[in-house]
This record gives C-alpha cells, sequence and structure tokens, in this order.
C-alpha cells in the first residue's frame, strides 16, 4: 500500500509539475528582455497594474513593430478567430456547425474586397508601412513562442498574418452594422404579405411603386426567411463581437468645471472574452497616444493624448440595399437589369471543415452585388438576391482615414481624417485642449432615385435599385463648435440638410443623455459624467405603458396584482439591481409583443424582427393604437380587442415570474433575472464553459438607457448580449489621468493574471486610470534587435 500510495503520489506530482509548465509557457511575457526579429532600435514597455502597455520607441516603424508582438502575445487567439470569421474559414477549426457561417461570409465577397483594397494601397504611404511593421511583430511573436492554449485544444495550425487579414476584418466590422440584412426582408415580409397597415406601427411610410413588380413565391419567402436567420446567427454561432450601438457626448470647457473640454465615450458592442479592446499607450518622437486597438489593427480606434481624442459610435444609415433580381424564363443564370438580360457572374470556393470531406460552394454575383441567397444551396427560392453594400462600392481608405485620426489634434486634421472613413458608418466624437469640439458622420453616402425607400427589399429590374452616385462629405451631419456648448451621439436619427435613410436607435437613449447636458446650472467634471455613463433610466418604459394602465387596472385581478399595477404606474422607468417594475415591465413587454403580432408573424419572422431595432420603435406605437390591425387574430375579420391581448399578456407575465423567479413579487428583483456572462468562442462547449467564461454578473441597466447593458428582448431570464465595451471620460485639464474600464480584462491567455481581473469592478461601475507618460510600472520589458 506505501508502494502504491508513493506510485500516485509521484504520478500527481509529475501531473501538477507538467501542468503548471505547459500553463506557465503560454502566459504573456512583461519582464526581462527579448530579442525581435525586425527591430531596428531598443524599445521599452513599461506595464500598469492592469496589464496595459506603454511602448517607448526610438522610430515609428519600431513602434508599430512592438506593438504587435505585445498585442500578439496577449491576444493571438482572438486574431485568429477574427480572421477566420471575416474571411469565411471558421469551419476548418470548429467544425461543420460553422459551414453557413463560413458560407454566408465568403457570399459577402470580404475576401475578394480585401485583396483589391490591399492592391489600391500606396506601399510608400506611412500608414501602409505602419500596418507592415505591426504584421511583422505580430508574425515574430507567433513564430517563436508556443501555440495559445486554444490553438492546442481545437488544432490550429499557426499561419502568417497578411495585410488583406486586417483589411478582411474591416469588412466583418461593415457587416456588423448591417442591420439591413435582418430588417428588409422582415419588413418586405409584412407589407406584401399581410398589408401596407402593418406598417403604421413601424412608422415607414407606404411606397406603391416600391413594390416588387412580381410577387415573390412560398419558396422565395421561405428563402428569406432563411437568409435573415443566417445574417442573425452568424455572429453568435462564432461568438464574435457584432457592434451595437454607443453613447458619445463631449463638453465645450465653457460647460465644464476646469474650463477644458471633457469627452465622454462608451462604444456598444457585444460581450465576449476576451474583451474587444486592447488598450496601450504608444510613444515615438513627435507621437504619443493612449489607444484602443482591435484585432490585427495598428491603428487605434478610440484615444486620446494631452492635446485630443475621440469617441466613435455607429452611424446606422443604411449602406446595405436587398435588391430582388428578375431572372430570364429561358436562363436561369441571366437577370434583367436596365431592359437587358445581363450574365450572372460565377465563382467556386471550396470550404475547408474538421474532420469532414472539404466543400465547394458555387457563389454568384450579378450587377447590383453578391448574390446573397445562394448560400442555402437547394434551399434558395428560385429568385435571385442580390446585396448592394457600400464596403464593396467605395474606395474607402480606411487605414488612412486611421492613421490620421490618431493625429489629428485640429479641427482640419479631424475633418479631413474623418471624410476617408466610408464604410461602416461611424460617427466621431472629438475635441482638444485648444477647446475646440466637432462631431463628424463619417460615411460615403448613396445616392438613390428620388422616391426610392431602401427600408424594403427593392425591384432589381427597374430603376429603383439603381445608385446615382456619392454625396460629398460636406454634405454629411457634422458639428465644430455648436453654440450649444456640447454635443451628444447616440445612434439616434441625426439632424441633416437631406433624409439619409438608416436603422436609427430610438431617441430616448439620447434624449436621457441629452437632458442632463442641456442644464446650463451643471458643471461638467468626471465625477458626475461617471453617473451619466451609468444611468439607469430612459422614458421608454413609462411611455410605452402610459396608453395602457387603464386597461391593466381593468384586467388586473386582486389586491397583489392591482397593487403590482399601480407600482408600474409609478416606475420611472429605471434599471437598478433591486427593480422589481423592471422585471415585470420587461416580461410584460415580450408577452405583449409576441400576443400581438406572433400570430400574423410566425415563429421565425416573429424571432427575426425581435433581433431588429424596428421593434423598438414599433412597440410604443403599438401600446397607443387601440384600432392597430395586429391586436386582432390571424384569419379574423372582426377588428381587434386590445383588452384581450393585454389580459393575456399580463397573466402570462405574472405566470412566468412565478414560475421562474418565485411566487412572491418582491423576490423578482432586476438583478436576480438580468445578468452578464462573458462567453469566449470554446466556452460554447461544455465544460469548457468553466475553463474559458467569465461570470455570471448580476447586471444594472437594460437596452436604450444610459448604461446600454442589453438582452434580446425575450422570456425571463435575460442574459446580457451587449452593452459598454469599455467607459471612457477625458479631462483636457488633466488627460493623463483620464477614466476608462475594460469589462473583463486585458489579456486573452487564460490563467494569466489579466484575464478577467476587472470583470468584477466593471459591472460594479468602477474605473481605473487610463495614464499617460510616467506610470508606476508593475513590469518592464525591454524588446531588442535580434542579432
Amino acid at each position: 500500500m506505501k508502494r502504491s500510495l508513493s506510485v500516485l503520489a509521484l504520478v500527481v506530482a509529475v501531473g501538477a509539475g507538467a501542468g503548471y509548465w505547459y500553463i506557465h509557457g503560454k502566459l504573456p511575457q512583461r519582464a526581462g528582455e527579448v530579442a525581435v526579429k525586425g527591430l531596428q532600435a531598443p524599445v521599452t514597455v513599461r506595464y500598469d497594474s492592469r496589464g496595459v502597455p506603454h511602448l517607448q520607441a526610438q522610430g515609428e516603424a519600431d513602434l508599430y513593430r512592438a506593438l504587435g508582438y505585445v498585442h500578439a502575445q496577449d491576444r493571438l487567439f482572438q486574431m485568429e478567430i477574427m480572421r477566420r470569421l471575416a474571411r469565411g474559414e471558421l469551419a476548418e477549426v470548429l467544425g461543420a456547425k460553422l459551414l453557413p457561417t463560413d458560407t454566408l461570409f465568403r457570399s459577402l465577397r470580404i475576401r475578394e474586397q480585401a485583396a483589391l483594397m490591399a492592391q489600391r494601397q500606396d506601399q510608400q504611404s506611412p500608414a501602409w508601412q505602419a500596418l507592415q511593421a505591426y504584421l511583422e511583430g505580430v508574425n515574430a511573436w507567433q513564430a517563436s513562442h508556443p501555440r495559445p492554449v486554444e490553438f492546442d485544444l481545437i488544432g490550429i495550425t499557426p499561419r502568417p498574418f497578411t495585410a488583406e487579414d486586417t483589411l478582411s476584418i474591416a469588412g466583418y466590422l461593415a457587416y456588423s452594422f448591417a442591420a439591413a440584412f435582418r430588417t428588409e426582408p422582415a419588413l418586405t415580409y409584412i407589407r406584401d404579405q399581410l398589408g401596407p397597415q402593418y406598417l403604421e406601427i413601424f412608422d415607414l411610410d407606404w411606397v406603391p411603386q416600391g413594390a416588387l413588380t412580381t410577387p415573390l413565391a412560398a419558396a422565395d419567402w421561405k428563402s428569406l426567411e432563411m437568409v435573415a436567420r443566417a445574417g442573425h446567427d452568424a455572429l453568435l454561432a462564432a461568438g464574435i463581437p457584432q457592434l451595437e450601438g454607443s453613447n458619445a457626448w463631449v463638453v465645450a470647457g465653457s460647460r465644464t468645471r476646469s474650463g477644458k473640454p471633457l469627452l465622454a465615450g462608451d462604444p456598444h458592442i457585444s460581450f465576449a472574452v476576451p474583451a474587444v479592446w486592447y488598450e496601450a499607450e504608444l510613444s515615438a518622437p513627435g507621437f504619443n497616444l493612449y489607444g484602443y486597438f482591435q484585432a490585427l489593427n495598428p491603428f487605434a480606434l478610440l484615444g486620446h493624448n494631452r492635446d485630443f481624442g475621440w469617441s466613435l459610435t455607429m452611424f446606422q444609415n443604411d449602406d446595405v440595399d436587398l435588391i430582388v433580381e428578375k431572372t430570364n424564363p429561358a436562363n436561369a443564370d441571366e437577370v434583367l437589369i436596365d431592359g437587358q438580360w445581363q450574365a450572372l457572374e460565377k465563382s467556386v470556393q471550396t470550404i475547408q471543415v474538421k474532420g469532414e470531406p472539404a466543400v465547394t460552394v458555387n457563389l454568384r454575383r450579378s450587377a447590383h452585388g453578391p448574390i446573397v441567397n445562394d448560400v442555402l444551396g437547394e434551399a434558395a427560392g428560385a429568385r435571385p438576391i442580390a446585396m448592394w453594400w457600400a464596403f464593396l462600392e467605395t474606395e474607402n481608405p480606411i487605414l488612412q482615414g486611421f492613421y490620421q485620426l490618431n493625429r489629428a489634434d485640429t479641427l482640419d486634421k479631424m475633418r479631413t481624417a474623418a471624410s476617408q472613413v466610408q464604410s461602416p458608418g461611424l460617427n466621431f466624437v472629438w475635441a482638444n485642449a485648444r477647446g475646440d469640439i466637432g462631431w463628424w458622420a463619417a460615411a460615403q453616402l448613396p445616392i438613390r432615385p428620388e422616391g426610392v425607400n431602401p427600408a424594403f427589399m427593392l425591384d432589381g429590374a427597374s430603376a429603383e435599385a439603381d445608385k446615382l452616385g456619392f454625396y460629398p462629405f460636406s454634405a454629411n451631419p457634422q458639428q465644430e463648435n455648436p453654440a450649444s456648448g456640447y454635443i451628444v451621439s447616440a445612434n439616434y436619427q441625426p439632424p441633416a440638410a437631406m433624409p439619409i435613410p438608416g436603422y436609427y436607435n430610438l431617441p430616448d437613449r439620447g434624449r436621457q443623455l441629452d437632458r442632463h447636458l442641456a442644464n446650463p446650472q451643471i458643471r461638467w467634471d468626471t465625477e458626475n459624467s461617471q453617473a451619466l455613463q451609468l444611468d439607469t433610466a430612459s422614458d421608454y418604459g413609462p411611455r410605452t405603458l402610459a396608453p395602457l394602465l387603464a386597461t391593466l387596472r381593468q384586467v388586473a385581478e386582486g389586491d397583489e396584482e392591482k397593487e403590482l399595477v399601480e407600482q408600474l404606474a409609478g416606475w420611472r422607468g429605471d434599471y437598478p439591481l433591486t427593480s422589481t417594475s423592471a422585471t415585470l415591465f420587461n416580461q410584460f413587454l415580450y408577452e405583449l409583443a409576441h400576443g400581438a403580432l406572433h400570430d400574423e408573424l410566425g415563429d421565425t419572422w416573429f424571432a427575426l424582427l425581435l433581433s431588429t431595432r424596428a421593434i423598438d420603435a414599433a412597440l410604443p406605437r403599438l401600446a397607443a393604437d387601440a384600432e392597430s390591425p395586429w391586436w386582432r387574430s390571424r384569419g379574423s375579420d372582426q377588428p381587434g380587442e386590445r383588452t384581450a391581448v393585454v389580459r393575456l399578456a399580463w397573466h402570462n407575465s405574472l405566470a412566468h415570474l412565478r414560475e421562474t423567479l418565485g411566487q412572491d413579487p418582491a423576490s423578482w428583483q432586476w438583478g436576480k433575472a438580468h445578468t452578464l456572462t462573458h462567453n469566449h468562442p470554446l466556452g460554447v462547449q461544455k465544460p469548457l464553459n468553466l475553463l474559458f467564461n467569465v461570470g455570471p454578473f448580476a447586471a444594472p441597466g437594460t437596452h436604450e438607457v444610459p448604461n446600454n447593458l442589453s438582452a434580446k428582448l425575450g422570456p425571463a431570464p435575460w442574459p446580457v448580449n451587449y452593452g459598454p465595451s469599455t467607459r471612457r471620460l477625458v479631462d483636457f485639464a488633466d488627460a493623463g489621468q483620464a477614466l476608462t474600464n475594460n469589462p473583463v480584462g486585458q489579456s486573452g491567455v487564460p490563467f494569466d493574471r489579466h484575464f478577467s481581473d476587472q470583470a468584477e469592478g466593471y459591472i460594479e461601475g468602477r474605473y481605473q486610470r487610463a495614464q499617460l507618460g510616467v506610470i508606476s510600472a508593475q513590469s518592464r520589458l525591454r524588446l531588442v534587435p535580434a542579432p
């Protein structure tokens, strides 16, 4: 027995030692000296207490080369999975379940567009040279270190990263903004299958001439359902962050406590592990920037220094049109464009699938754009559906735009930089220490024929699908040093000299911000700005409930239910962790939507509509319109009865909450039902979720309040899927002490101490310092030229 125990102890010790050795070999190196291929001179990297690198180089090329090196050691798997998503190569490492996602992204032609963009680059431009140096740093780290844990688990063979990979990810960013992929099929279905009266709750004009010349067949509608579902599921299946919205505002020095401008920003992006942003301070002679970087991008998408800074939000302009082509009865590979039958361009691509034979996909393209329903193979309807997409149709010198933006310390420089970001559409909110503030909506906006409503799918055989050119950047919405002394951007429809079609968010969140910022009695500083970023209230709930309160009082049964209705009547639309009214309203809102809309739409179209911003605008208008046809039961000729739907929604809400959260309404606290888990791409597979995922945490806030921790509209409980990807506050009286936070941690390496060290502080609303220049370094890494 003693001998057996000794052997067992030895085996355990050896196993533990091997495990420690394996894990230790995967961790980032943040101290000592390392020789790096390609460096021309030493680079010093000081790490602060959050694991953020502060790089000091003697030249710009070495600065970006070193950034690539340290970025890779913290986030190589994120870089790998992002490029595979954008280029349609996930099934090769994650299996056949990702084949629909790969097929969709191949059909979007992002790979081909990235190659064209790379060919168009000026090889001698500073932006291109910086990108090449950065990629050299990424590849130098990958070539000289063990593979990340995730590579070992799913069998990824490393290969060098290229400029095409970086530009492909720009395509993914543009696609993740493309709400039209889901919204246009849903609205077109409602218009053509239910009737124009059903569109009134969406506040969309009925344009008779916008209807398709030849109605779609049942098989075509089924195909559309599947295409829209594929667009919705693509990023969810990959576990990749999707850009959803954002808050940003800037206050002039005349309105701040310090007398200098104050910049605030919190881009709203899907939560994931690792977090979307990689923070780093870059310093070289003549250049300094504290930046927030995305995978494989050497230029900060957010950033600041002592002289200037900026944040961004989604413009949400409609830069995608879905176009139904008319096929030649004598040749299914020809479509009618400009009165002529034109042959569809064809290509064949092969998708590698882990553990299975490779799959061949046949792709087609019309003059309007890629045929997107070909991704369904035999399930595709007879009518080809093309996608016109600004990302594929513009020059889009986005590399040069962000390179210049990282250096834009004046209004003129910032305006010029913003004009070069053409797709995706972004709002840039900016300030400098001299006192200037500004906002520019950056996108190349297409000129559509008069009367065309791109909220619906368009007829490819008519002129409505044509584009008449692009508006000049000077026509885009923008403000510079407005008399109000502040600027707010929160994804609502911007003021503009011309109509700009888009999928804008409701104004409630923006109004909540504007209500505070417009108060001339408030002098803004980082303290009261934190409170505004963390605000959990808006008018949306109360204004949706207002027209229904009389009906709710009528249908409530017993003292307990009547008391719950009165609590809702007095509720101010806020979502702290302890609120029970927030929980009841959220459940009731879903049940109301289901009771009114589901019988007309069915399972697929109802679920798709819930995934669009159109539902947010529709429900308050539906609640206020007692005569809406949506209240009528499907197939009935009788007038609808709002009271019957409200009664059913109310009782279903109470039954569900009692079953899910307990019989006592006092236990229906928002924090018990609304939780945040940061999911890793491999965490979808149990028990890997225990190793890679971070959370759950009770989460305050909700959809369309300033602290926009959003969950999909549905039955409780509600897992949060997106929200502030960072919260930033920069007072230019002391930009070296800016505030920030990270939803998870700086590192993407499992078992690293910075993998999830900020997750608890983030959900509690604690801020950290984003320090510039002299910092209290926790460790120091010296990168030197390799012999």
